[in-house]
């Protein structure tokens, strides 16, 4: 999902429900679409367009009718409720809003039969595949909201509000056409009380992840849980981990399908082999195999695991099986030695929910102009308070009493400062790194399959998808 890019990739299920997975038949359903979109009238996003001014900045028109398709997951849709009611207050309307975890099925013969509606929110794991759509040229540029004055400063353009990682993501080739709302720290989760009541640290290392994790054994807890259905969510912590211990530049090329990008890195030998240990001493909860995001998170709220990949929607995804006083938290990547290329404290981080205005809705202007409430302080903070989650809106948080996980978030993010990475494959090619890699680490992660025999054939499926003309390409510079 998204360029530069994220992944989202959030929610998984933004890729079967967490970053999404783009159905093969949903792919098809849109490939049929035709370029541009429509319903008559331009589509260069003018439509509707009324008068501009300091306090409209766009030009939104009084009374133009506007409709909003929001996924309704793991940070459900209240917030975009919350800032629709402003902007009905200032425009003198009613938004349509449809709340929905089928983005894509719903969508897709809007998209072709040139209906679609205005602002959507494409996550989730029945998204709709925006490179193509962007490709068709079916998305609205979003030049016009960067530039634009932002609700709280008009000294400000709302492009000065974001993290840089969120401007970069949201582009395909050079046009910024998705705008990633939230922004998702990854990474491995665990209950702060858990780990004092038993006197535990959480680990630095390798080495400590391995050395605690007997301990938690014989305590008659696991020390993971995973959710196997999808098992892509480990790699939320194996990619970047990766990068951490390789270098980015290294992981770039990885990001570029570059030929044995995985095979001539180091780092992939050493992260593959450290899940390799895991799995072989047991220190997966029996029968994670099985599990779906939810009963993975429910299994770990409980008290059967310690350790779980995730992302910072978990916080509030998990809400009504997690304890009072569990104290969620989540820890910065595992230092593999020292000849590491980045420092301890180094993050995966990144810009996640991606907002897309369609440029054949009936008004674009309007669609653009709900991202720009969305984007003000009042509601980057409403999103914080109400789903646990962060924005892309930079400081939006700042003094604010947070959650704890999104406490915990917050503070590794500025733990992190400029170690924060941004991962790419999972954005660009799902179906690589959900559908293929995924398989590879099911099997890895249940002990049947070693991590050289993981690397051989994810080079493998690397080298098939970049030799693939069907599959659109992006490269990322270094």
């Amino acid at each position: 999902m998204g360029s530069t890019s994220e992944f989202n990739r959030r929610d998984l299920v933004k890729r079967a429900a967490a970053l999404g997975i783009v159905a093969v038949p949903a792919m098809s359903a849109l490939s049929a679409c035709a370029t541009g979109g429509g319903g008559g009238g331009e589509t260069d996003g003018t439509k509707n367009k009324g008068a501009t001014s300091a306090k409209n900045p766009l030009g939104a028109k009084k009374g133009a009718a506007l409709e909003a398709f929001i996924f309704k997951g793991g940070l459900g849709d209240q917030y975009a409720k919350d800032a629709e009611a402003d902007y009905n207050k200032t425009y003198g309307v009613t938004i349509k809003h449809t709340g929905t975890q089928q983005v894509g099925p719903k969508l897709q013969p809007r998209f072709a039969g040139g209906n679609p509606p205005d602002l959507i929110d494409n996550s989730g794991s029945d998204h709709l595949d925006m490179n193509k759509l962007s490709s068709q040229g079916q998305l609205q540029d979003l030049a016009p909201l960067l530039d634009a004055p932002s609700l709280d400063d008009p000294k400000k353009k709302v492009r000065d509000l974001l993290y840089p990682s969120t401007l970069e993501k949201g582009k395909h080739k050079d046009t910024f056409d998705v705008l990633y709302y939230a922004f998702t720290v990854y990474g491995t989760w665990y209950s702060s009380k858990l780990l004092k009541d038993k006197g535990w640290e959480y680990p630095t290392s390798f080495d400590d992840m391995i050395k605690l994790c007997a301990e938690i054994k014989k305590s008659g807890i696991a020390p993971w849980t995973y959710p196997g259905k999808y098992p892509y969510y480990v790699h939320f912590n194996v990619f970047p981990q990766i990068a951490k211990i390789g270098g980015l530049d290294k992981w770039i090329a990885i990001d570029n399908l570059e030929p044995k990008a995985w095979t001539s890195n180091d780092a992939v030998k050493q992260v593959i082999e450290h899940y390799e240990e895991l799995a072989a001493k047991g220190y997966f909860l029996q029968g994670s195999q099985g599990l779906t995001h939810i009963q993975s998170q429910t299994a770990w709220t409980r008290g059967k695991a310690a350790f779980i990949p995730n992302g910072s929607w978990v916080e509030n995804e998990s809400a009504p099986t997690t304890p009072d006083g569990f104290q969620m938290a989540v820890g910065p990547l595992f230092d593999g030695g020292s000849g590491d290329k980045m420092p301890h404290g180094t993050l995966r981080a990144e810009p996640s929910e991606p907002f897309i205005v369609a440029k054949g809705g009936k008004n674009p202007i309007g669609g653009m102009e709900l991202l720009r409430i969305l984007l003000s302080e009042k509601h980057a903070q409403n999103f914080a308070t109400k789903v646990k989650s962060l924005t892309s809106v930079q400081g939006a948080t700042d003094g604010m009493k947070l959650s704890p996980g999104l406490s915990s978030a917050a503070q590794a993010v500025k733990d992190g400062g400029e170690n924060l990475l941004m991962i790419q494959l999972q954005e660009w090619y799902p179906k690589l790194t959900d559908e293929k890699l995924g398989g590879l680490t099911s099997q890895l992660l249940t002990g049947d399959m070693k991590a050289a025999e993981w690397i051989k054939k994810a080079q493998q499926y690397a080298d098939e998808f970049a030799k693939d003309d069907s599959v659109t390409k992006f490269h990322r510079g270094s």
